[in-house]
């Protein structure tokens, strides 16, 4: 099972966010995703994942995230990735910057029947805002 389990969390790296083939969402993601990181007024669900890969996608066409680690146990996936992308769209109410940024990640999945249908998920805002110029570095 844990093996399958980073094979889906592994796919859903390479596919939708690297090769922005956003269609395989469905097919990893259980239409009821409970997001414990979403934001306060998101419904949960589905459709706030494909509304914001579609985003984050449109921001940042070039989007790659490299897998650092990937570790699993039960129906629990874990991944440190390292995620680079230029600012080519509006971000966040941000237009463009053509910036390069450079961030790390780190999620948590919990799989049942194939299905993501829990992610808790860090990112280092701090660092992308910083690099996109929107907070001061110091």
């Amino acid at each position: 099972m844990s093996e399958e389990n980073k094979a889906s969390f592994k796919r859903f790296i390479d596919e939708v966010v690297n090769n922005k083939n956003l269609a395989v969402i469905d097919e990893l993601i259980d239409p009821d995703l409970f997001d414990h990181n979403a934001a306060p007024d998101a419904p949960p669900g589905i459709e706030v994942m494909k509304q914001f890969m579609s985003a984050f996608v449109a921001a940042f066409p070039d989007l790659h995230s490299t897998l650092e680690d990937l570790v699993a146990e039960g129906d629990l996936v874990a991944g440190r990735m390292t995620t680079t992308g230029t600012h080519q769209g509006e971000f966040m109410g941000i237009p463009a910057t053509n910036k390069k940024v450079t961030f790390s990640e780190t999620h948590i999945v919990r799989i049942s029947n194939g299905k993501a249908v829990d992610h808790w998920g860090i990112s280092d805002n701090l660092s992308l805002m910083q690099q996109l110029g929107v907070i001061p570095s110091e």
